[in-house]
Protein backbone atom coordinates (compact mmCIF):
# COMPACT_ATOMS: atom_id res chain seq x y z
CA UNK A 1 0.00 0.00 0.00
CA UNK A 2 1.18 3.60 -0.49
CA UNK A 3 2.45 4.95 2.81
CA UNK A 4 2.04 8.47 4.16
CA UNK A 5 4.77 7.70 6.71
CA UNK A 6 8.31 8.65 5.74
CA UNK A 7 11.46 6.59 6.16
CA UNK A 8 12.79 9.10 8.69
CA UNK A 9 9.57 8.84 10.74
CA UNK A 10 9.93 5.05 10.75
CA UNK A 11 13.48 5.38 12.05
CA UNK A 12 12.33 7.00 15.27
CA UNK A 13 8.79 5.68 15.71
CA UNK A 14 7.67 3.78 18.79
CA UNK A 15 5.73 0.54 18.71
CA UNK A 16 2.57 2.36 19.84
CA UNK A 17 2.94 4.98 17.09
CA UNK A 18 3.37 2.30 14.45
CA UNK A 19 0.32 0.40 15.70
CA UNK A 20 -1.67 3.65 15.50
CA UNK A 21 -0.55 4.09 11.89
CA UNK A 22 -1.67 0.52 11.16
CA UNK A 23 -5.09 1.26 12.69
CA UNK A 24 -5.42 4.53 10.75
CA UNK A 25 -4.55 2.84 7.45
CA UNK A 26 -1.46 5.01 6.94
CA UNK A 27 0.84 1.98 6.97
CA UNK A 28 0.79 -1.79 6.92
CA UNK A 29 3.36 -4.37 7.98
CA UNK A 30 4.42 -5.25 4.44
CA UNK A 31 5.15 -1.61 3.61
CA UNK A 32 6.96 -1.19 6.93
CA UNK A 33 9.21 -4.14 6.09
CA UNK A 34 10.01 -2.61 2.70
CA UNK A 35 10.86 0.71 4.35
CA UNK A 36 13.20 -1.05 6.79
CA UNK A 37 14.85 -3.03 3.99
CA UNK A 38 15.35 0.20 2.03
CA UNK A 39 17.05 1.73 5.07
CA UNK A 40 19.31 -1.32 5.42
CA UNK A 41 20.36 -0.93 1.79
CA UNK A 42 20.89 2.82 2.12
CA UNK A 43 22.64 3.08 5.48
CA UNK A 44 24.03 -0.34 6.21
CA UNK A 45 25.27 -1.66 2.89
CA UNK A 46 26.29 1.39 0.83
CA UNK A 47 28.51 4.42 1.27
CA UNK A 48 30.21 4.40 4.70
CA UNK A 49 28.45 1.16 5.65
CA UNK A 50 27.46 0.51 9.26
CA UNK A 51 27.76 -3.21 8.55
CA UNK A 52 25.25 -4.02 11.29
CA UNK A 53 22.95 -6.45 9.46
CA UNK A 54 24.65 -9.63 8.37
CA UNK A 55 21.66 -11.35 6.76
CA UNK A 56 18.07 -10.50 5.77
CA UNK A 57 15.16 -12.91 6.10
CA UNK A 58 14.05 -13.75 2.52
CA UNK A 59 10.52 -14.43 3.78
CA UNK A 60 10.10 -11.21 5.77
CA UNK A 61 7.91 -9.42 3.22
CA UNK A 62 5.58 -12.38 2.76
CA UNK A 63 5.35 -12.95 6.52
CA UNK A 64 4.33 -9.30 6.85
CA UNK A 65 1.69 -9.71 4.16
CA UNK A 66 0.31 -12.74 6.01
CA UNK A 67 0.18 -10.77 9.25
CA UNK A 68 -1.61 -7.89 7.50
CA UNK A 69 -4.28 -10.28 6.27
CA UNK A 70 -4.57 -11.84 9.71
CA UNK A 71 -5.06 -8.37 11.21
CA UNK A 72 -7.86 -7.68 8.76
CA UNK A 73 -9.59 -10.97 9.53
CA UNK A 74 -9.00 -11.44 13.26
CA UNK A 75 -7.19 -8.42 14.64
CA UNK A 76 -3.65 -8.17 16.04
CA UNK A 77 -2.11 -10.89 18.19
CA UNK A 78 -0.20 -8.48 20.45
CA UNK A 79 1.42 -5.02 20.38
CA UNK A 80 4.20 -6.60 18.32
CA UNK A 81 1.90 -7.68 15.48
CA UNK A 82 3.63 -6.68 12.23
CA UNK A 83 6.61 -5.06 13.97
CA UNK A 84 10.04 -5.81 12.40
CA UNK A 85 12.74 -7.09 14.76
CA UNK A 86 16.39 -7.98 14.21
CA UNK A 87 18.05 -10.86 16.05
CA UNK A 88 21.69 -11.14 16.99
CA UNK A 89 23.38 -13.78 14.86
CA UNK A 90 23.77 -16.22 17.73
CA UNK A 91 20.00 -16.67 18.18
CA UNK A 92 18.77 -19.66 16.19
CA UNK A 93 15.93 -19.40 13.72
CA UNK A 94 14.50 -22.47 12.02
CA UNK A 95 14.03 -20.73 8.68
CA UNK A 96 16.05 -19.70 5.62
CA UNK A 97 18.59 -17.70 7.64
CA UNK A 98 21.87 -18.96 9.07
CA UNK A 99 22.96 -18.80 12.70
CA UNK A 100 26.73 -18.40 12.82
CA UNK A 101 27.79 -16.48 15.98
CA UNK A 102 29.92 -14.50 13.53
CA UNK A 103 32.16 -17.47 12.73
CA UNK A 104 33.07 -18.49 9.20
CA UNK A 105 33.06 -22.06 10.45
CA UNK A 106 29.29 -21.67 10.99
CA UNK A 107 28.40 -19.36 8.09
CA UNK A 108 26.44 -22.03 6.18
CA UNK A 109 24.67 -23.58 9.18
CA UNK A 110 20.87 -23.66 9.34
CA UNK A 111 19.48 -24.42 12.78
CA UNK A 112 17.09 -27.38 13.11
CA UNK A 113 14.44 -25.16 14.69
CA UNK A 114 13.66 -21.88 16.37
CA UNK A 115 15.18 -20.74 19.61
CA UNK A 116 12.65 -20.02 22.35
CA UNK A 117 13.20 -16.31 21.67
CA UNK A 118 12.33 -16.70 17.99
CA UNK A 119 9.30 -18.85 18.85
CA UNK A 120 7.92 -16.24 21.22
CA UNK A 121 8.44 -13.37 18.80
CA UNK A 122 6.67 -15.24 16.01
CA UNK A 123 3.79 -16.11 18.34
CA UNK A 124 3.45 -12.40 19.19
CA UNK A 125 3.24 -11.54 15.50
CA UNK A 126 6.62 -9.85 15.14
CA UNK A 127 8.39 -10.04 11.78
CA UNK A 128 11.92 -11.41 12.11
CA UNK A 129 13.61 -9.15 9.58
CA UNK A 130 17.16 -10.44 9.73
CA UNK A 131 20.27 -11.20 11.76
CA UNK A 132 22.73 -8.67 13.15
CA UNK A 133 26.50 -8.79 13.15
CA UNK A 134 28.26 -9.26 16.49
CA UNK A 135 31.65 -9.57 18.08
CA UNK A 136 32.59 -13.12 17.01
CA UNK A 137 31.54 -15.87 19.42
CA UNK A 138 29.91 -13.10 21.48
CA UNK A 139 33.37 -11.70 22.29
CA UNK A 140 34.68 -14.94 23.74
CA UNK A 141 37.11 -15.79 20.97
CA UNK A 142 40.24 -13.83 21.84
CA UNK A 143 41.61 -11.15 24.14
CA UNK A 144 42.01 -8.24 21.74
CA UNK A 145 39.18 -8.45 19.20
CA UNK A 146 37.56 -5.04 18.59
CA UNK A 147 33.93 -4.68 19.61
CA UNK A 148 31.71 -5.45 16.63
CA UNK A 149 34.19 -7.48 14.57
CA UNK A 150 33.49 -10.96 13.23
CA UNK A 151 35.22 -12.97 10.54
CA UNK A 152 31.84 -13.57 8.89
CA UNK A 153 30.45 -10.03 9.02
CA UNK A 154 33.43 -7.70 9.30
CA UNK A 155 33.45 -4.57 11.47
CA UNK A 156 30.27 -2.88 12.74
CA UNK A 157 30.41 0.93 12.90
CA UNK A 158 28.58 3.21 15.30
CA UNK A 159 26.09 5.58 13.58
CA UNK A 160 26.90 8.27 16.16
CA UNK A 161 30.49 8.39 14.96
CA UNK A 162 31.51 5.81 12.35
CA UNK A 163 35.20 5.10 12.81
CA UNK A 164 35.77 6.96 16.07
CA UNK A 165 33.03 5.97 18.54
CA UNK A 166 33.13 2.39 19.80
CA UNK A 167 30.08 0.28 18.96
CA UNK A 168 30.18 -1.58 22.26
CA UNK A 169 30.02 -5.35 22.25
CA UNK A 170 29.10 -8.01 21.65
CA UNK A 171 25.55 -7.18 20.46
CA UNK A 172 27.13 -4.45 18.34
CA UNK A 173 25.07 -4.90 15.20
CA UNK A 174 21.85 -4.90 17.20
CA UNK A 175 22.83 -1.59 18.78
CA UNK A 176 23.95 0.15 15.59
CA UNK A 177 20.96 -1.09 13.57
CA UNK A 178 18.31 0.14 16.01
CA UNK A 179 20.09 3.47 16.57
CA UNK A 180 20.03 3.97 12.78
CA UNK A 181 16.36 2.98 12.52
CA UNK A 182 16.87 -0.17 10.46
CA UNK A 183 14.18 -1.98 12.49
CA UNK A 184 11.94 -1.11 15.43
CA UNK A 185 13.84 -3.12 18.05
CA UNK A 186 16.42 -5.87 18.30
CA UNK A 187 17.29 -8.78 20.55
CA UNK A 188 20.80 -8.99 21.91
CA UNK A 189 22.43 -11.44 24.28
CA UNK A 190 24.56 -10.81 27.33
CA UNK A 191 27.02 -12.85 29.32
CA UNK A 192 28.78 -9.86 30.88
CA UNK A 193 27.91 -6.51 29.34
CA UNK A 194 26.95 -7.50 25.82
CA UNK A 195 23.50 -5.86 25.92
CA UNK A 196 24.35 -3.00 28.27
CA UNK A 197 27.56 -2.01 26.46
CA UNK A 198 26.20 -1.58 22.90
CA UNK A 199 22.98 -0.06 24.24
CA UNK A 200 24.83 2.68 26.11
CA UNK A 201 27.24 3.19 23.19
CA UNK A 202 24.36 3.60 20.71
CA UNK A 203 22.06 5.71 22.93
CA UNK A 204 19.49 2.95 23.35
CA UNK A 205 17.50 1.37 26.14
CA UNK A 206 18.81 -2.12 26.86
CA UNK A 207 17.38 -4.63 29.31
CA UNK A 208 19.62 -7.39 30.59
CA UNK A 209 17.14 -9.73 32.32
CA UNK A 210 17.58 -12.04 35.28
CA UNK A 211 19.16 -15.30 34.14
CA UNK A 212 16.13 -17.54 33.66
CA UNK A 213 13.58 -14.87 32.80
CA UNK A 214 14.14 -15.58 29.10
CA UNK A 215 14.89 -19.12 27.96
CA UNK A 216 18.38 -19.74 26.64
CA UNK A 217 17.28 -22.62 24.42
CA UNK A 218 18.61 -22.30 20.87
CA UNK A 219 21.12 -19.54 21.58
CA UNK A 220 24.82 -20.14 20.87
CA UNK A 221 26.17 -20.13 24.42
CA UNK A 222 29.13 -18.92 26.42
CA UNK A 223 28.05 -19.66 29.97
CA UNK A 224 24.88 -21.24 31.33
CA UNK A 225 25.55 -19.40 34.59
CA UNK A 226 25.42 -15.94 33.02
CA UNK A 227 23.87 -16.04 29.53
CA UNK A 228 20.59 -14.29 28.78
CA UNK A 229 18.84 -12.63 25.84
CA UNK A 230 17.15 -9.26 26.11
CA UNK A 231 15.65 -6.37 24.13
CA UNK A 232 17.40 -3.28 22.75
CA UNK A 233 15.10 -0.43 21.75
CA UNK A 234 14.84 3.32 21.40
CA UNK A 235 12.46 3.78 24.35
CA UNK A 236 11.85 2.11 27.70
CA UNK A 237 8.28 1.22 26.80
CA UNK A 238 9.30 -0.45 23.54
CA UNK A 239 11.89 -2.51 25.42
CA UNK A 240 9.26 -3.44 28.03
CA UNK A 241 6.79 -4.53 25.33
CA UNK A 242 9.48 -6.68 23.73
CA UNK A 243 10.53 -8.21 27.06
CA UNK A 244 6.91 -9.18 27.77
CA UNK A 245 6.88 -11.25 24.59
CA UNK A 246 10.14 -13.01 25.44
CA UNK A 247 9.25 -14.32 28.89
CA UNK A 248 7.68 -17.63 29.80
CA UNK A 249 8.44 -21.09 31.11
CA UNK A 250 10.38 -23.37 28.80
CA UNK A 251 10.86 -27.02 29.85
CA UNK A 252 14.03 -27.10 27.74
CA UNK A 253 15.63 -24.54 30.05
CA UNK A 254 15.13 -25.34 33.75
CA UNK A 255 16.32 -21.87 34.78
CA UNK A 256 13.00 -20.46 33.55
CA UNK A 257 11.21 -22.30 36.37
CA UNK A 258 12.75 -19.99 38.99
CA UNK A 259 10.57 -17.11 37.83
CA UNK A 260 7.25 -18.89 38.31
CA UNK A 261 4.90 -16.59 40.19
CA UNK A 262 7.45 -13.76 40.21
CA UNK A 263 7.05 -12.34 36.70
CA UNK A 264 4.32 -9.86 35.69
CA UNK A 265 2.20 -10.64 32.65
CA UNK A 266 2.96 -7.26 31.08
CA UNK A 267 6.13 -5.27 31.79
CA UNK A 268 4.75 -2.26 29.90
CA UNK A 269 1.62 -1.91 32.00
CA UNK A 270 1.21 0.95 34.46
CA UNK A 271 4.37 2.84 33.59
CA UNK A 272 4.37 6.19 35.36
CA UNK A 273 6.59 9.30 35.25
CA UNK A 274 6.18 9.41 39.05
CA UNK A 275 7.65 5.95 39.72
CA UNK A 276 10.83 7.33 41.29
CA UNK A 277 9.02 9.20 44.07
CA UNK A 278 10.26 7.71 47.34
CA UNK A 279 12.66 5.27 45.65
CA UNK A 280 16.02 4.67 47.34
CA UNK A 281 18.87 4.48 44.84
CA UNK A 282 22.50 3.74 45.70
CA UNK A 283 25.55 4.93 43.77
CA UNK A 284 28.20 2.22 43.68
CA UNK A 285 31.43 4.23 43.56
CA UNK A 286 34.37 2.19 44.89
CA UNK A 287 35.88 0.19 42.00
CA UNK A 288 33.27 1.63 39.59
CA UNK A 289 33.68 5.41 39.20
CA UNK A 290 37.37 6.14 39.89
CA UNK A 291 38.32 6.11 36.20
CA UNK A 292 35.45 8.18 34.82
CA UNK A 293 36.38 10.95 32.41
CA UNK A 294 35.34 14.44 33.55
CA UNK A 295 32.48 14.54 31.04
CA UNK A 296 31.22 11.16 32.26
CA UNK A 297 31.31 12.37 35.86
CA UNK A 298 29.47 15.52 34.82
CA UNK A 299 26.69 13.50 33.17
CA UNK A 300 26.43 11.29 36.26
CA UNK A 301 26.15 14.35 38.51
CA UNK A 302 23.38 15.75 36.32
CA UNK A 303 21.57 12.39 36.37
CA UNK A 304 21.74 12.21 40.18
CA UNK A 305 20.20 15.68 40.39
CA UNK A 306 17.45 14.68 37.97
CA UNK A 307 16.69 11.58 40.04
CA UNK A 308 16.49 13.66 43.21
CA UNK A 309 14.19 16.12 41.44
CA UNK A 310 11.98 13.17 40.56
CA UNK A 311 11.60 12.35 44.24
CA UNK A 312 14.25 9.66 44.64
CA UNK A 313 16.50 9.47 47.70
CA UNK A 314 20.04 8.98 46.40
CA UNK A 315 22.47 7.20 48.73
CA UNK A 316 25.94 8.25 47.61
CA UNK A 317 28.11 6.31 48.05
CA UNK A 318 26.61 2.85 48.46
CA UNK A 319 29.78 0.84 47.99
CA UNK A 320 29.86 -2.91 47.39
CA UNK A 321 32.57 -4.07 49.79
CA UNK A 322 32.85 -7.60 48.41
CA UNK A 323 33.57 -6.51 44.85
CA UNK A 324 37.31 -6.10 44.37
CA UNK A 325 39.31 -6.12 41.11
CA UNK A 326 40.59 -9.68 41.50
CA UNK A 327 37.02 -10.94 41.28
CA UNK A 328 36.61 -9.60 37.75
CA UNK A 329 37.85 -12.81 36.15
CA UNK A 330 36.39 -15.11 33.51
CA UNK A 331 37.17 -18.45 35.14
CA UNK A 332 33.57 -19.67 35.09
CA UNK A 333 33.14 -18.64 31.46
CA UNK A 334 36.36 -20.39 30.40
CA UNK A 335 35.17 -23.70 31.83
CA UNK A 336 31.50 -23.47 30.83
CA UNK A 337 32.05 -22.38 27.23
CA UNK A 338 33.45 -25.72 26.10
CA UNK A 339 30.72 -27.78 27.75
CA UNK A 340 27.90 -25.49 26.65
CA UNK A 341 29.10 -24.97 23.07
CA UNK A 342 29.64 -28.68 22.52
CA UNK A 343 26.07 -29.32 23.69
CA UNK A 344 24.72 -26.66 21.31
CA UNK A 345 26.68 -28.12 18.39
CA UNK A 346 25.29 -31.56 19.22
CA UNK A 347 21.76 -30.07 18.90
CA UNK A 348 22.66 -28.98 15.35
CA UNK A 349 23.62 -32.55 14.45
CA UNK A 350 24.77 -33.11 10.89
CA UNK A 351 23.79 -29.57 9.90
CA UNK A 352 27.17 -28.24 11.02
CA UNK A 353 30.68 -29.06 9.73
CA UNK A 354 32.08 -28.42 13.23
CA UNK A 355 30.92 -30.78 15.98
CA UNK A 356 32.98 -29.47 18.87
CA UNK A 357 35.03 -26.53 20.11
CA UNK A 358 38.10 -28.48 19.03
CA UNK A 359 36.70 -28.59 15.48
CA UNK A 360 36.09 -24.82 15.52
CA UNK A 361 39.71 -24.22 16.54
CA UNK A 362 40.97 -26.55 13.81
CA UNK A 363 38.79 -24.83 11.17
CA UNK A 364 40.15 -21.44 12.21
CA UNK A 365 43.73 -22.68 12.04
CA UNK A 366 43.14 -24.15 8.58
CA UNK A 367 41.71 -20.80 7.41
CA UNK A 368 43.91 -18.52 9.46
CA UNK A 369 44.05 -15.60 6.99
CA UNK A 370 40.28 -15.17 7.17
CA UNK A 371 39.54 -16.44 10.67
CA UNK A 372 42.44 -15.50 12.91
CA UNK A 373 42.97 -11.79 12.34
CA UNK A 374 42.97 -11.33 16.13
CA UNK A 375 43.78 -14.88 17.24
CA UNK A 376 41.70 -17.33 19.31
CA UNK A 377 43.28 -17.27 22.75
CA UNK A 378 40.03 -17.71 24.65
CA UNK A 379 38.89 -20.60 22.48
CA UNK A 380 42.20 -22.33 23.17
CA UNK A 381 42.00 -21.69 26.91
CA UNK A 382 38.49 -23.12 27.11
CA UNK A 383 39.41 -26.15 25.01
CA UNK A 384 42.21 -26.94 27.47
CA UNK A 385 39.57 -27.70 30.13
CA UNK A 386 37.99 -31.13 30.51
CA UNK A 387 34.51 -30.06 29.42
CA UNK A 388 33.06 -31.98 32.37
CA UNK A 389 32.88 -29.02 34.83
CA UNK A 390 34.53 -31.11 37.54
CA UNK A 391 37.70 -29.09 38.06
CA UNK A 392 38.05 -27.67 41.59
CA UNK A 393 39.09 -24.29 40.16
CA UNK A 394 35.77 -24.04 38.31
CA UNK A 395 33.62 -25.23 41.20
CA UNK A 396 35.29 -22.83 43.61
CA UNK A 397 35.01 -19.92 41.16
CA UNK A 398 31.31 -20.51 40.59
CA UNK A 399 30.57 -20.55 44.32
CA UNK A 400 32.74 -17.47 44.86
CA UNK A 401 31.02 -15.55 42.06
CA UNK A 402 27.60 -16.10 43.61
CA UNK A 403 28.87 -15.16 47.04
CA UNK A 404 30.75 -11.96 46.23
CA UNK A 405 28.37 -10.72 43.52
CA UNK A 406 25.01 -11.70 45.01
CA UNK A 407 24.86 -12.63 48.72
CA UNK A 408 27.77 -10.47 49.93
CA UNK A 409 27.52 -8.03 47.04
CA UNK A 410 24.31 -6.65 45.55
CA UNK A 411 22.03 -8.30 48.13
CA UNK A 412 24.11 -7.03 51.05
CA UNK A 413 24.48 -3.40 49.97
CA UNK A 414 20.81 -3.15 49.05
CA UNK A 415 19.79 -4.55 52.43
CA UNK A 416 22.13 -2.31 54.46
CA UNK A 417 20.96 0.87 52.72
CA UNK A 418 17.36 -0.32 52.12
CA UNK A 419 17.81 0.28 48.39
CA UNK A 420 15.39 -0.28 45.55
CA UNK A 421 18.17 -0.23 42.94
CA UNK A 422 21.85 0.48 42.39
CA UNK A 423 23.17 3.02 39.88
CA UNK A 424 26.11 2.58 37.51
CA UNK A 425 27.58 4.55 34.62
CA UNK A 426 27.14 2.77 31.30
CA UNK A 427 28.11 -0.88 31.55
CA UNK A 428 30.60 -0.46 34.41
CA UNK A 429 28.38 -2.54 36.71
CA UNK A 430 27.70 -5.24 34.14
CA UNK A 431 30.24 -7.69 35.55
CA UNK A 432 28.83 -7.91 39.05
CA UNK A 433 25.22 -8.15 37.85
CA UNK A 434 26.27 -10.84 35.37
CA UNK A 435 27.97 -13.01 37.99
CA UNK A 436 24.95 -12.63 40.27
CA UNK A 437 22.55 -13.38 37.40
CA UNK A 438 20.67 -10.15 38.25
CA UNK A 439 18.82 -7.72 35.96
CA UNK A 440 19.80 -4.26 34.74
CA UNK A 441 18.35 -1.59 32.48
CA UNK A 442 20.35 1.17 30.83
CA UNK A 443 18.74 4.43 29.65
CA UNK A 444 20.40 7.27 27.67
CA UNK A 445 21.75 10.02 29.95
CA UNK A 446 23.61 12.24 27.48
CA UNK A 447 26.60 12.65 25.20
CA UNK A 448 30.28 13.41 25.48
CA UNK A 449 32.31 16.16 23.79
CA UNK A 450 32.72 14.15 20.57
CA UNK A 451 29.12 12.93 20.54
CA UNK A 452 29.77 9.72 22.47
CA UNK A 453 26.51 8.38 23.94
CA UNK A 454 26.41 7.32 27.58
CA UNK A 455 23.72 5.54 29.57
CA UNK A 456 22.61 5.45 33.19
CA UNK A 457 22.17 1.88 34.41
CA UNK A 458 19.80 0.67 37.14
CA UNK A 459 20.46 -2.76 38.70
CA UNK A 460 18.41 -4.74 41.23
CA UNK A 461 17.87 -8.25 42.55
CA UNK A 462 16.58 -11.31 40.72
CA UNK A 463 13.26 -10.88 38.90
CA UNK A 464 12.94 -7.19 39.81
CA UNK A 465 12.76 -6.13 36.16
CA UNK A 466 9.39 -4.45 36.64
CA UNK A 467 10.82 -2.06 39.23
CA UNK A 468 13.82 -1.25 37.02
CA UNK A 469 11.60 -0.61 34.01
CA UNK A 470 9.43 1.72 36.09
CA UNK A 471 12.49 3.67 37.26
CA UNK A 472 13.95 3.84 33.75
CA UNK A 473 10.65 5.05 32.33
CA UNK A 474 10.34 7.83 34.92
CA UNK A 475 13.92 8.97 34.31
CA UNK A 476 13.43 8.89 30.53
CA UNK A 477 10.14 10.80 30.81
CA UNK A 478 11.86 13.69 32.59
CA UNK A 479 15.12 13.86 30.66
CA UNK A 480 14.43 12.77 27.05
CA UNK A 481 18.17 12.57 26.46
CA UNK A 482 18.13 10.38 23.37
CA UNK A 483 18.90 12.25 20.15
CA UNK A 484 18.90 10.22 16.89
CA UNK A 485 22.24 10.00 15.06
CA UNK A 486 22.71 12.30 12.09
CA UNK A 487 22.82 10.08 9.02
CA UNK A 488 24.03 11.82 5.88
CA UNK A 489 21.43 10.34 3.55
CA UNK A 490 18.40 10.51 5.86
Amino acid sequence: MPSSVSSKEIANATIEEIQAWFDEGRLDAATLVLLCLERIGRFDRSGPTLNSVVEVNPDAYHIAQMLDQERRLRGPRSPLHGIPVLLKDNIATGDKMHTSAGSLAMKDVYAPGDSFVAERLRQAGAVILGKTNLTEWANFMTNHMPNGYSSRGGQVLNPYGPGHIDTGGSSSGSGAAIAAGLAVFAIGTETSGSILSPSTQNSLVGIKPTVGLVSRFGIVPISHSQDTAGPMARTVKDAAIALTALTGFDPRDPATGAGEGRVPLNFAEGLSPHALEGARLGVARAHFTEDLDPWEQSLLNRALKDLADLGAHVVDPADIESWVPEHRDYTVLTYEFKADLNAYLAWLGDRTPVLSLEDVIAYNEANADECLKYGQTQLLASNATSGTLTEPEYLEARARDLRVAAAEGIDAVMAVHRLDALLFVGNLGAGIAAKAGYPSITVPMGYGPDGQPLGLTFTARAFEEQKLIQFGYAYESKTHHRVPPELAKD
